[in-house]
C-alpha cells in the first residue's frame, strides 16, 4: 500500500466513523404507554474511537489494519454529569477482555462519543482477569462509586478446567470519572457475588448494598435472589448478614436467577427498582427486565411489583453474542421527570428507551401482580374486561 493509499483509507474510515456518530435517533411510534424505544442502537463496537483500534503510523502499520479489535459495547452504567449524559460502558476486545470507557451525549439518545482514553482501573492485590458491568452511583457521601464484577479463574478449579471462574464485587470511587481509587472487593458470606449495587444513601449510618448471593459463577445454587446488606466501611466493605428481598419464583420471568440493574430511584411513593430476570428455555437462557418498588424507610420491603416483564428483546435485539438477552445497569432520571433507560441487547450493543417517573410509578403501582397461576392470569383479564364493558367513550 502506498502512502497515498494509506491516508485515503484513513480518511474514508474517519468519514464513515463521523457519519455513524452523526446519525439522529428516532423514537418508535406509539410505544406501549410505559416507555418508548429508540430505533437505533446508541453504542456499538463501531462507535469506539479509531485511534484505539488502528496504529496510524504508515511505517509500523503499512496496510492500515486493525491492531486492537473491538467485539462489543454493552452493559453500561449511566450518570448525568455537567449537563451531559454519560455512559460508562463495558467494552470487550476480540481477546474477550472487557474494560470500562466513558461515552457522552448532549441529549441522552444519540451523538454518543467516547472520551479519548478508556478508564485505567487499578488492580487489587489479587489481579482481575476481567472486569465488567459497572453500576455508577452518586452517593450522599460526595463520591461517585463504580460497583462492578471482578472476575478471575477459580483458584480451586482442577487442571484442565479453564472455564471455572470466581466472581466478586469490585469497588472504586472517583470525583471526575477519570481518576479512580480502588478498594478491596466486597466481602460477604456468599462464595460468589455478581450484579451488586450500592444504595445512594446511608442506611443506619452504613453503606447499603443490593447483592446477588450465589454458590457458583453461573449457577445460583440454593436460595438466590436479590439480597440486601450493610457495611460499615466502604474502603474495606464487609457484609456479615444478607436478607433476600426479591427471591426467585417458580414459573416466572425470574425463576432461574435475578439481579438488580442500576441503583434505585427515589420517588415520593417509594424506591423504584429496575432488575433483570432469567428463565431457562429450550433455546437457552432468556433475560428480560422487570420492575418493583420498595418502602422508603424499610428497603427490604417490596410494596409493589407488576407481574411479568417490563422490557424484553425484540427484532434485531434478539441477535448477538449471547442471544435473546436484554440487560440494564444504568438509567438517568432527569430534572423534568424524564427517565432514560439504558439497556444492552444480546451482549453486543447499547440501546435507550424513554419514559417518565410518573409513567413508571403508575406502571409499578397500578399494574396487577403475578398471580402465579394460569387461573389467576385469566382472572386479571376478566377484571379488566368487565371494567371496560362499563366504559363509555365521551
Amino acid at each position: 500500500m502506498t502512502r497515498i493509499e494509506f491516508f485515503n483509507r484513513l480518511e474514508n474510515i474517519e468519514a464513515k466513523y463521523e457519519a455513524l456518530l452523526g446519525i439522529p435517533n428516532e423514537i418508535e411510534d406509539l410505544g406501549n404507554g410505559i416507555f418508548h424505544r429508540y430505533k437505533n442502537p446508541i453504542l456499538t463496537a463501531a462507535h469506539t474511537p479509531i485511534h484505539w483500534r488502528y496504529d496510524m503510523n504508515p511505517s509500523s502499520n503499512p496496510y492500515f489494519m486493525e491492531r486492537f479489535g473491538i467485539n462489543a459495547v454493552f452493559n453500561a452504567g449511566a450518570i448525568k454529569w455537567k449537563g451531559r449524559y454519560l455512559l460508562i460502558a463495558r467494552v470487550e476486545g476480540l481477546d474477550r477482555k472487557s474494560f470500562f470507557a466513558v461515552a457522552e451525549s448532549p441529549n441522552g439518545v444519540d451523538q454518543y462519543r467516547f472520551w479519548d482514553e478508556p478508564i485505567h482501573m487499578p488492580q487489587t492485590d489479587v489481579a482481575d482477569t476481567n472486569i465488567y458491568d459497572m453500576r455508577v452511583v452518586r452517593h450522599e457521601d460526595g463520591w461517585i462509586y463504580g460497583i462492578f464484577c471482578a472476575e478471575r479463574r477459580d483458584p480451586h478449579a482442577p487442571n484442565g478446567d479453564e472455564s471455572a471462574a470466581l466472581a466478586q464485587c469490585g469497588i472504586a470511587r472517583t470525583k471526575d470519572l477519570i481518576h479512580w481509587d480502588r478498594f478491596p472487593n466486597l466481602q460477604t458470606v456468599s462464595p460468589q457475588q455478581r450484579n451488586v449495587v450500592l444504595h445512594p444513601e446511608f442506611v443506619e449510618g452504613k453503606y447499603a448494598f443490593y447483592t446477588r448471593p450465589q454458590d457458583g459463577f453461573i449457577d445460583i445454587g440454593k436460595g438466590g435472589g436479590i439480597g440486601f446488606g450493610l457495611a460499615k466501611d466502604i474502603t474495606k466493605a464487609e457484609i456479615e448478614s444478607e436478607v433476600v428481598l426479591d427471591p426467585k419464583v417458580y414459573h416466572t420471568v425470574y425463576e432461574a436467577k435475578n439481579g438488580l440493574g442500576p441503583a434505585p430511584i427515589k420517588t415520593k411513593r417509594g424506591w423504584l427498582h429496575l432488575a433483570h430476570g432469567v428463565r431457562s428455555t429450550a433455546a437457552g437462557l432468556r433475560y428480560v427486565l422487570y420492575m418493583f418498588m420498595t418502602d422508603l424507610k424499610d428497603l427490604t420491603k417490596v410494596i409493589h411489583k407488576p407481574g411479568g416483564y417490563l422490557l424484553a428483546p425484540e427484532g434485531e435485539e434478539r441477535i448477538g453474542d449471547v442471544s435473546n438477552v436484554v440487560f440494564s445497569n444504568g438509567w438517568i432520571a432527569d430534572e423534568d421527570g424524564t427517565v432514560y433507560i439504558y439497556y444492552a441487547s444480546s451482549d453486543s450493543r447499547m440501546h435507550v428507551a424513554r419514559s417518565s417517573l410518573d409513567q413508571l410509578m403508575d406502571y409499578v403501582i397500578s399494574t396487577p401482580e403475578d398471580g402465579l397461576t394460569s387461573y389467576a392470569s385469566v382472572g386479571i383479564i376478566h377484571q379488566i374486561t368487565q371494567k371496560n364493558r362499563g366504559f363509555v367513550r365521551s
